[in-house]
This record gives structure tokens, sequence and C-alpha cells, in this order.
């Protein structure tokens, strides 16, 4: 039986979000779709939709260094083993020794401006790794960009351009209006060719592919390939309701089946890259699964859905509100929980430190119960990969291994040092494969309590004009020596 692969589609993709942006500082020239009359009717020509949208199209080239993956390649979540083969990211790279740890690549996709005075949203992993980023406006000029934020859970991205004079945006529309049998328009950047429109209609909503915890996409028909991802997902109106990100494949190429963020989903995460750079997101501190008649009849429960808490993080917002393993979550803030995927994202939805109630049932009694919302160890605001070592820059970001942190990369309690929160793609760290997550717990042969101590240790070795610095590496509960050229 032929298996079908998820291949992420490399493009980057500017989102315009007017009702979730502020109103920018400078004066615009007319958004792109407001030529474009409420349209409830096919029309005989999509010209005119294209031709008003296109110059808020963009396509974006990046460059940078390959990072090694680890021994054994990255974890598989639990209960994705057999999937993994099916999903794919990637994008348009055309170096041919890309696979080879340090060398270079250049790639390719799809993006779009969201607001006059420059900021473009794409997918994440168009730009994952990549040390240069520019942007290819409609009228064939090119921009440097910097990455302003990016979140890993839905896969978005915010860039920054500054162009001379305000550029031609897009607006998003209302994705939650948007009905199974919709025309959309997707333009991007397919296999590097440059502006390319294609038509269809949205085939599916809700679509769940398990790529992240917050999957709700608009499966559409489109044809959609390679560097499109990124791109706009138009309706008729000339409004944005979805990033293109992914394709469901054979081969890497279109057999109809693509996906798309939905703009209502991206909105506040757009907002808050653009704003902070990073995504704060309500944390409850609970693992929880879906109840299915099988559970529901063990447990004695009487319904047929809801969220299932099968344990509780320790000192989390979950355990201070008296949570237990067994209880199943059927509401929040008065709204029914039907689904698992619906209970994280309106938690996700909460900002830190706001109480939300949740209708919990426990012993055949249904029961409210009040919980202060915490930030979850996933979102925290990560540093810069910059180098903290004042003798010499490894292309390490360091960080104490605070509650949050130990919780976030799963470090036990009782180990000491300094945690690499960041690495810098290019860097002499990167090329011997470090990554975030990892502990220092030796520099030579000295143990590490500390980021102070690491940064001392490893000043006195580029002092002693030594070439490069041996650090104890600890990852997953295993060690390994390292030795980091200074640079």
């Amino acid at each position: 039986m032929k298996r079908f692969l998820v291949v992420m589609l490399v493009a980057v993709s500017t989102v315009a979000l007017w009702q979730f942006l502020p109103t920018p500082s400078v004066q615009a020239g007319p958004a792109v779709d407001q030529q474009m009359s409420k349209t409830n009717s096919l029309p005989a020509s999509f010209a005119d939709v294209i031709e008003a949208v296109q110059p808020a199209v963009v396509n974006i080239s990046v460059s940078g260094t390959v990072v090694p993956e680890p021994p054994g390649g990255a974890p598989v979540p639990p209960g994705m083993e057999d999937f993994q083969d099916f999903l794919r990211r990637f994008f348009e790279r055309q170096s041919h020794s890309h696979n080879s740890p340090g060398s270079t690549f250049q790639g390719m996709g799809s993006g779009f401006i969201v607001a006059p005075e420059g900021y473009v949203v794409t997918n994440r992993h168009v730009i994952s790794h990549a040390t240069e980023i520019a942007v290819l406006l409609n009228d064939g000029s090119r921009l440097e960009a910097e990455l302003v934020g990016s979140d890993p859970k839905t896969d978005l991205a915010v860039l920054k351009v500054d162009p001379d004079e305000p550029l031609p945006y897009a607006r998003f529309g209302d994705s939650d209006e948007t009905r199974v049998g919709d025309w959309v328009i997707a333009i991007g950047n397919p296999f590097g060719l440059g502006g390319s429109a294609t038509t269809g209609i949205v085939s599916a909503r809700g679509r769940d592919i398990r790529s992240g915890p917050y999957d709700d996409f608009l499966q559409i028909d489109a044809p959609i390939n390679r560097g499109n991802s990124g791109g706009p997902l138009f309706d008729l109106n000339g409004r944005v309701i979805g990033i293109n990100t992914a394709i469901f494949s054979p081969n890497g190429g279109n057999v109809g089946i693509g996906f798309a963020i939905p703009s209502n989903l991206a909105g506040d995460v757009i907002d808050q890259l653009r704003t902070s750079g990073h995504v704060e997101r309500g944390w409850l501190g609970v693992t929880i699964q879906q109840v299915d008649e099988d559970l529901a009849a063990g447990l004695g429960f009487d319904g047929d859905a809801g969220a299932l808490v099968a344990s509780v993080v320790s000192k989390s917002p979950a355990e201070k509100a008296g949570l237990r393993p067994g209880d199943v979550i059927v509401g929040i803030e008065g709204e029914n929980v039907s689904r698992v995927k619906e209970l994280t994202r309106k938690v996700a939805s909460v900002k830190p430190d706001n109480e939300v109630e949740l209708e919990v049932w426990r012993d055949g009694e249904r029961k409210s119960v009040a919980v202060v919302v915490g930030q979850s160890p996933e979102d925290v605001s990560e540093p810069r990969a910059e180098a903290e070592s004042p003798g010499g820059k490894l292309g390490v970001a360091l960080a104490e291994l605070t509650p949050e942190w130990r919780q976030k990369f799963r470090i036990d309690d009782d180990v000491e040092g300094a945690l690499i929160v960041g690495v810098e793609p290019a860097s002499g760290a990167a090329s011997k494969g470090l990554r975030a997550g990892d502990v220092i717990v030796m520099v030579g042969r000295t143990p590490v309590a500390n980021v102070e101590d690491a940064l001392r240790l490893i000043e006195d070795a580029k002092t002693g004009n030594r070439g490069s610095v041996v650090l104890r590496v600890l990852r997953g509960g295993a060690s390994q020596f390292v030795a980091i050229p200074f640079e």
C-alpha cells in the first residue's frame, strides 16, 4: 500500500491581519483588496482579484549553514512513532551538499506583506537556520529582512524589511466564515518560479495532520507545491483566509490535498510575534486524553466527550487548583469541551496569570474549579543565540536551570550546570552538534554549577591561548566531551 507523506512546503508568507494589528504609523497606499466588492457568485475570471492582491505577495530567499542532527535524531513524541514517516517539512533548497553538517544552503519560499511599514508573515520552517533572509517584492526589488519572531507550535514567523516608501499590504478575512466549497486562490513561489496563482475550493475544515498541538487546518484542492509554504490563501474578496503550509503527497508534488493555517488561528500569534518577538500561552500543567466510550464506561462517566486528566505536573497551576488524574474536564468558561484540542486551544488563548473556570467531572459529580493559568514552559522567551563568553564567541546562549527550563527540556532536578538555550547556526557550537536543551556540566575537567562558572572557565581557556575549549555536555541522560573552537 502506497504510503503518503505530509510535506511541509517552504515559503515565506507575510500575513496582514488588519483586525489584529495596530493602526500603521505611516501613511499607506491602498490596501490591495480595496477594489474588491463583496462577491456572491463565481466571476467569469479571477484576473481582477489576482491583479489586486498580487502586489502584497512576496518571494523569500534564504541562506544559512546546515545544523547537524543529534545522534539518533530528534525524539519522537509519544504516539507519533508510526506517523513520523508521513510528516515532512522542507523548502526549496538549491545546495547539492545541504545534507552535510556545516555546509551552506540556499532556499526560497513565499510570503506576504501585512503592514505598509514592512512586516511580512511566513512559515517558521522557511526561515529556520537561515543566517540571511531577503524579501523579493512583486516589482522585482530586493530588501534584506530581519526575523522579528517565530512560533514553532503554529509554524509561523514574522519578518521586517525597511522600505523607502509604504508597501502594498494584504488584510485578513474571517476564516470562520469560510465554508466547504468556497473558492480560494493560492499565490506563491512554487519551485522558485516566482509569483504563481492557482485556484480551487475549500475541501474540508478543522483538519488535524498531527503536526502540532493547535492543528486546525483548512484543506484545499488549489494546487500548491514546494516553495508555496508561507504564501497567502485568498478568498474572492481579496482577503487572506489562510497561510499555505503543507501538502499530502506520495512524491513531494501536488495531488490536490493541501493545508492552510486559518487566519483566525494565526491572528493572535502574529500580533504577539510582531509586538514582543515571542508567544505567551496559558498553561494548566496537565496531560490529557480524549474520552471515548470504553473510558467513559470504565470510569462511570455520564458523558461521551471531554478531556481526561492522565497526569498533573508537580507545582503546576492544575495541581494548585486541586485537579487530579482521573478528572474529566467537560467545560471551560461556560463552553463545553468535546475534544482535547478544544481545551488545548482555549487554555492557550488565556493570558498567563488570569483565572479560568473549569467544569470538572469527578466521582460521579460535576463541580467548578477555578484555575489561575500559568505560562507554558515551552513558550518561555528564549534569548538570541549570541556569545556569552567575553573572551571569544562560541555561538551559544546560556541560561540558569530554572524550574521552567527544566520542565521545557525535561531535565532532572539533580542536574547542575549551564543550560544552552540557543545556538548560532553558523557557529563552532553548531558545527559540533550542540543544540538548545544541552547542559554544560564541565568545562575542561572542572564541574560547572551555573552560568557564571561556565563563563569564567570558558574565559580562562580563551586567555590561556587555547584554540578551543572542551565542554562536557549532558543530553537526555548521556554525556560526552566536545571541543568547541573559538571564533
